[in-house]
């Protein structure tokens, strides 16, 4: 105690007593999104510290729900040690909620942030459910190997890589538009591998006004190299005359399937007698020859026709081909009876099977029949139905991943959604048009396959 002017003043505190610093506290992502029920949801890495104080000893907790009948306080699990935790979310209902993540550190100081959390309504099979965020139009994919797979989306041209087990964000992704030479979206809708190539494919059909896109005639190829999450794709090479040579060989046979009236300018591509691929998938035992799979038309297009396969006999020339000189040529067309439903995906397996994701050729996400058939790839035999597809929840079947092995111990075909036009929230906003990509999602689900 010093003495001023008769008056006792206090020593100055030492260093050691300094008042301790306001911790500090931050997300990975802010927005993340869920599902009720769900198995496997995203979690969210959180970052804490504070000045002169070890990590291990800040706690962090969920402080605040805007609405707690999505995700209150009590449905927020913080896990791990020292400056990095892992925020895992149950979900209560479906909607919105803004959550407030709480640090305390030393002196009892607080830091604050927000997570603004989305929570999608429970769906069938759930502990077989996954999702596949960043994005909710998912249109094609391919197994990468390691149990990783790269998905395309039809409103973008991004090629995305997921781990298929997990929910959650892309590992990584490409976009080759600028290399391509294409502004607008190529409407990539199916996909096939060959070795280490991967062939893309757009619809071939003019956009939902009925206008002419000349980006979706693109096909083009990727290189793969490595696999699971160390694939890595490199642009190969690219074709934009496949649409024009189906149309003309189609008219030099008397327009049978009616190509050029379903692809003319002002004609929407989904309808039962419209132009529109989205199945792509090698012949058995081929590298050559491959199947276009058409959406539409029907063949004959009325209800209860037969879904078209139409077989390129160079496909592993086309890409590849400089200036234009090569065009594609075809084999015999062929036509599956799908109990009036038409390819939406076809895929291969080891053996030479095919499984035939077969959907309506309509615009409906799921209010129409979806069905699995397999098909030994002869013409003349007649397509087994598999599985009828539950359409109760939200999306569209879009796409297979593989077909597995019918001699592996679970042989279950794992199958993707496109929610581009699902209310996922209960808010009336169609999941394209979500303001957060971290919002959006596609669901994808493994099926038991039947003998």
């Amino acid at each position: 105690m010093a003495l001023v002017a008769g008056f006792s003043v206090p020593a100055a505190l030492p260093a050691s007593a300094a008042a301790p610093a306001t911790p500090t506290i931050s997300l990975a992502t802010a927005y993340v999104s869920g599902a009720v029920g769900a198995t496997g949801d995203p979690t969210v890495t959180v970052r804490v510290a504070q000045q002169a104080t070890d990590a291990a000893a800040l706690t962090v907790r969920a402080s605040a729900s805007s609405r707690a009948s999505v995700a209150g306080t009590g449905d927020v699990t913080v896990t791990g040690t020292g400056g990095s935790r892992e925020i895992a979310v149950q979900a209560r209902g479906t909607g919105y909620t803004d959550l407030t993540i709480q640090v305390t550190g030393a002196g009892g100081k607080t830091a604050t942030t927000k997570l603004h959390y989305a929570a999608s309504a429970a769906v069938r099979s759930p502990a077989d459910t996954r999702y596949f965020t960043g994005s909710s139009d998912a249109s094609a994919a391919v197994d990468a190997g390691g149990g990783y797979a790269v998905v395309a989306d039809d409103e973008s041209n991004t090629l995305r890589l997921y781990r298929r087990d997990v929910s959650g964000a892309p590992v990584r992704t490409w976009d080759f538009s600028s290399k391509l030479g294409v502004d607008g979206e190529i409407d990539i809708e199916a996909s096939t591998r060959v070795g280490n190539t991967i062939y893309w494919n757009g619809s071939l059909g003019n956009n939902k006004d009925g206008k002419v896109k000349a980006e979706r005639s693109t096909l083009f190829t990727t290189t793969v190299t490595g696999s699971g999450a160390d694939t890595q794709l490199a642009l190969a090479g690219s074709y934009q005359g496949l649409r024009a040579d189906l149309i003309a060989w189609d008219k030099a046979a008397q327009n049978r399937y009616g190509f050029a009236a379903g692809a003319a300018s002002g004609q929407v591509p989904k309808q039962i007698d419209g132009f529109n691929a989205e199945g792509l998938e090698f012949a058995p035992g081929s590298t050559t020859t491959a199947y276009v799979g058409f959406r539409a038309p029907l063949v004959p297009p009325a209800n209860g026709g037969k879904a078209l396969l139409v077989p390129v006999t160079n496909m592993d020339k086309l890409a590849t081909s400089v200036g234009g000189k090569v065009h594609a040529t075809f084999g015999t067309p062929v036509t599956l009876d799908l109990g009036g439903l038409s390819v939406r995906d076809i895929r291969r397996d080891a053996s030479g099977q095919l499984l035939v994701l077969a959907g309506s050729w309509a615009a409906e996400d799921n209010s129409a029949p979806y069905a699995l058939y397999s098909w030994d790839g002869v013409a003349g035999h007649a397509p087994v139905k598999r599985l009828d597809l539950p359409t109760s929840d939200a999306g569209g079947w879009e796409a297979i991943v593989d077909v597995p092995d019918a001699a592996a111990q679970d042989p279950r075909v794992q199958l993707i959604t496109d929610n581009g036009s699902a209310d996922l929230y209960g808010d009336g906003t169609e999941a394209k048009d979500l303001d957060h990509a971290e919002w959006k999602k596609s669901r994808t689900v493994r099926f038991a396959l039947q003998p």
